[in-house]
This record gives C-alpha cells, sequence and structure tokens, in this order.
C-alpha cells in the first residue's frame, strides 16, 4: 500500500504534467498568432510575447519538477558512477541533498522576488504585475524539493505507473 505522501506526489506530478503540457500547447497557439498579426495584418498584438514568456516560465520551472520525478532530466552521473559500490548510497544522498539546498535556495529568493517585483506592472499588460510572471520559479523550486524530500525518503519513483511513459509501460518486466 502507498505511503499518503505518495499518493500526493502523485497528484503533483500529474497537475505539474498538465500545466506544463496545458503552457507549451498555449504557446503554440499564441506565438503563431503574434507572427500573424505583425507580418499578415501589419499591427502586430503587443500581448502575444509577455504572455509567452509567462508560459514558458511556467513550462521551464514546472516541467522540470516533473522531469526531476520520473528521472528524465539531464543528470551527469560520471563521478557518481565511479564511486565503489559502498559508496553509491552516500554520493546519491549527497547529490540530491545538494539539490535540496539549491530548491530552497530558489524558493526563498524567488519568493522575495516575486513580492519585490509585485507593484510593478508589464508595459503590454498592464493588468499583469511582474511578480505573477515570476511566480513559476519558487512555485516549480518548491515542487521539486517536495520530489527530492520524496526520492530521499521513499526512493526513485521514475517507475511508479503514473511515470512511466506508455512504450515503458508495455515492455516486458525485465526491460524495465
Amino acid at each position: 500500500m502507498d505511503h499518503p505522501y505518495l499518493r500526493l506526489m502523485d497528484q503533483i506530478y500529474l497537475a505539474s504534467i498538465w500545466i506544463a503540457g496545458a503552457a507549451i500547447a498555449l504557446m503554440s497557439l499564441i506565438i503563431p498568432w503574434g507572427v500573424f498579426t505583425r507580418y499578415v495584418l501589419g499591427t502586430g498584438s503587443q500581448w502575444p510575447e509577455p504572455i509567452a514568456i509567462l508560459l514558458m516560465m511556467s513550462f521551464t520551472f514546472i516541467g522540470a519538477a516533473a522531469a526531476y520525478r520520473a528521472g528524465a532530466h539531464i543528470a551527469v552521473t560520471m563521478l557518481t558512477e565511479r564511486l565503489p559500490a559502498s559508496l553509491h548510497r552516500a554520493g546519491e544522498v549527497l547529490v540530491h541533498g545538494l539539490m535540496a539546498v539549491v530548491c530552497l535556495f530558489v524558493v526563498f529568493y524567488g519568493t522575495r522576488l516575486c513580492v519585490e517585483t509585485m507593484g510593478q506592472t508589464i508595459a503590454e499588460l498592464p493588468w499583469l504585475p511582474v511578480g505573477v510572471t515570476y511566480a513559476a520559479i519558487p512555485i516549480g523550486s518548491a515542487i521539486t524539493l517536495l520530489f527530492v524530500i520524496e526520492h530521499l525518503v521513499y526512493g526513485s519513483q521514475a517507475l511508479r505507473a503514473i511515470v512511466i511513459h506508455e512504450e515503458n509501460a508495455s515492455a516486458p518486466e525485465g526491460a524495465r
């Protein structure tokens, strides 16, 4: 039976995937609209670029958290793979501990950035505070921190049913 924390992380992972997917889908609609209005209509809409940047930040930071949990992120393992087998677990704890430190740093300073820029607005979108556009930074880092804690306490969750890619789901058990 799964621990409640793992079930909560499954839900956060699923929400992260949907947010990142929706962000990239909306970007693929908004950017062509901006190109169309600029080069075909000759007027150029002002809102597509800042909205696309907001969506890209959401896709990047929240999608990166999901990629971390799935083990699909870029990882340089050259050093940790060369460690003796007896030090593999210590190396893994050190790497994930350092990742937690980085996440805490980004959550703290990213939140400060959001708060300090909440009174500023984007020229093209005067209704949107700048702090809102930066919100994906501390949110994505907080989600990543939750996944780091999960990894340290429960181990890698890359083979959970909710995380496994379809092509791996149909592979024989020994091939995963």
